[in-house]
């Protein structure tokens, strides 16, 4: 059985014991949450799509950590104009580990 949740404005395909890094959430570590925007459900031959989310579905999941991902470089250059730019950027995110999928 596999879902497709959504966070953080991103679309996530999940399966019960998945660890995912999603857009950082305000839960502790350790703390078990719901999340209730469930887009679709798969169990077995049975598809269950929503219009726009499942009705009665979600998926229980616990938070593993928090941390903040690689650093991205930004580099903005214009030839001949002695322009340079450089900047990095580190995302926040939560860990999830993915518990149990309801369907009802």
């Amino acid at each position: 059985m596999h879902a497709v949740i959504k966070t953080g404005g991103k679309q996530y395909k999940v399966a019960v014991g998945d660890t995912l890094r999603v857009e950082k959430l305000t839960a502790k570590e350790g703390e078990k949450i719901k999340i209730d925007s469930v887009l679709a459900v798969v169990d077995g031959e049975k598809t269950t799509i929503g219009a726009p989310l499942v009705k009665g579905a979600n998926v229980d999941v616990s938070v593993v950590s928090h941390g903040k991902h690689d650093k991205v470089k930004i580099f903005k250059m214009k030839r001949r104009k002695h322009y340079m730019k450089t900047q990095g950027h580190r995302q926040n995110f939560t860990e999830l580990k993915i518990e149990k999928i309801n369907a009802s």
